[in-house]
């Protein structure tokens, strides 16, 4: 926010008291440590929603009963009848609802469905994804991790470039995955890695690999193949320089999502700050997020009962 001229931070909220007050001071922005006093603030035109995901869908409900636009962190909630809740409330205040799939603001996944629309690889008849975080995050975001699952939490960028790259819904999946690093996550019902297989609507098959475990780094690797073509999306070098000596090829990678996605998070807020001025609704919308949840849901129940699930159409 703070890099686009056309939009101003006016007031941040936070729990924490201090955090609060040193980014409002950092940005010269009034500071609240509650919700309902920030929605109550008279400047505000929009608010972003970045709070702990089992928080987002009463976030965003309050702040579409406030009238305010809304830009919401990925997904909604955890439940298909909680983001259906907060979907009702943003359609009942008619406000803009934009989530935050960063991905679809990517230069590269930008280029991939153009030239995808434009017919350069033909009909597109296969979706692989690799998504591969270094490590698990913080041990706070721990617990939140394993509430929302690896296939919610992480897997539900890829079902949504899944969808928005191909051009199709998923309509079945098969997962499996386990706790093969973090044995403690297995405690919780939670793994570390996963494999997903899909089904597209018009036939056209996909998979998916996620895992906390990639310790060179960050790793997000996308290909489509199709009848004329294909598109390969993404990669681990960071810096277009190589290293050659006798010992060999060394390269930089990407540490982590900041560093690989900095492009796209500055696209996406854009995206959203110019259609709240111009009175238009942003894309991705509500209505994504509950179609990539959905197969997050789907992939959710097909790893604990080991088999393939099928994903009901909105």
């Amino acid at each position: 926010l703070a890099a686009l001229p056309e939009a101003r931070l006016v007031a941040v909220v936070s729990r924490r008291s201090e955090a609060a007050h040193e980014v409002a001071t950092l940005y010269g922005a009034r500071a609240y440590t509650h919700y309902d006093d920030l929605l109550a603030d008279r400047e505000l035109r929009a608010v972003v929603i970045a709070s702990a995901t089992h928080e987002h869908a009463k976030h965003v409900e309050a702040a579409a009963a406030a009238g305010l636009a809304i830009f919401c962190e990925k997904p909604i909630a955890l439940r298909l009848e909680d983001t259906d809740g907060a979907l009702s409330a943003v359609a009942k205040a008619g406000v803009p609802l934009q989530v935050g799939f960063m991905r679809r603001f990517d230069p590269a996944f930008v280029e991939a469905k153009r030239r995808i629309e434009a017919g350069a690889i033909g009909q597109p008849i296969t979706f692989k994804a690799i998504s591969r975080d270094p490590q698990l995050p913080t041990a706070e975001a721990e617990e939140a991790l394993v509430r929302g699952n690896l296939f919610i939490d992480l897997g539900v960028h890829d079902f949504d470039m899944a969808r928005w790259l191909m051009g199709q819904e998923v309509c079945q999946v098969h997962a499996v995955g386990g706790a093969l690093v973090y044995r403690r996550l297995a405690e919780a019902g939670g793994v570390d890695n996963g494999l997903l297989s899909m089904v597209f609507a018009d036939g056209a098959l996909g998979g998916v690999e996620l895992s906390r475990n990639a310790a060179y780094g960050y790793d997000v690797r996308t290909e489509v193949l199709g009848t004329e073509g294909a598109l390969l999306i993404g990669g681990l070098q960071r810096t277009p320089l190589s290293v050659l000596t006798p010992s060999g090829v060394t390269h930089d990678v990407f540490p982590w999502f900041p560093e690989r996605f900095a492009d796209a998070y500055l696209a996406e807020i854009r995206h959203f700050v110019q259609c709240v001025r111009a009175g238009e609704f942003p894309s991705p919308d509500g209505q994504d997020d509950r179609a990539a949840l959905q197969v997050a849901l789907a992939a959710t129940e097909s790893l604990k009962t080991g088999m393939a699930v099928t994903v009901t159409a909105s």
